[in-house]
């Protein structure tokens, strides 16, 4: 499995690393640390992952921007983005579900809602039927 992760805090990106290898996922990561780098990637990508997850609240663009760049463009727009963020605001939850995200996360505090996270991850990538 695949994973682009769109994220700036490194202990958020090292607990998804940690949630996915201690269940024993075989996965690989691609990590972008600020929405402009995302914005850049996308638009030059001819490699696709088989799940997307966004941060919202990112330096330079703000993730709103990437989750419409990221349905825009013909490669990225079927694959599945999952938002991960720290907003718990219901306009952000409204704009990631009017916007084509197939789940959104508060960031969790605990193993147990990063277990969560990873379980939605796996069933998301298990309906890409590039997987298949």
């Amino acid at each position: 499995m695949r994973i682009l992760l769109i994220e700036d805090d490194l202990d958020d990106i090292e607990l998804l690393q940690e949630s996915l290898t201690s269940r024993k996922i075989s996965f690989s990561m691609e990590t972008l640390n600020d929405g402009a780098a995302a914005i850049d990637y996308l638009r030059d990508s001819n490699s696709y992952p088989d799940i997307i997850v966004l941060d919202l609240n990112l330096p330079k663009v703000h993730g709103k921007e990437i989750m419409r760049e990221i349905k825009s463009l013909a490669g990225f727009k079927n694959i599945p983005v999952l938002v991960l963020t720290t907003s718990s605001a219901a306009q952000d939850r409204q704009f990631a579900s009017d916007h084509g995200a197939d789940g959104y996360f508060v960031k969790p505090t605990d193993s147990e809602q990063f277990n969560a996270l990873v379980k939605t991850i796996l069933q998301l990538a298990d309906r890409n039927p590039s997987l298949h």
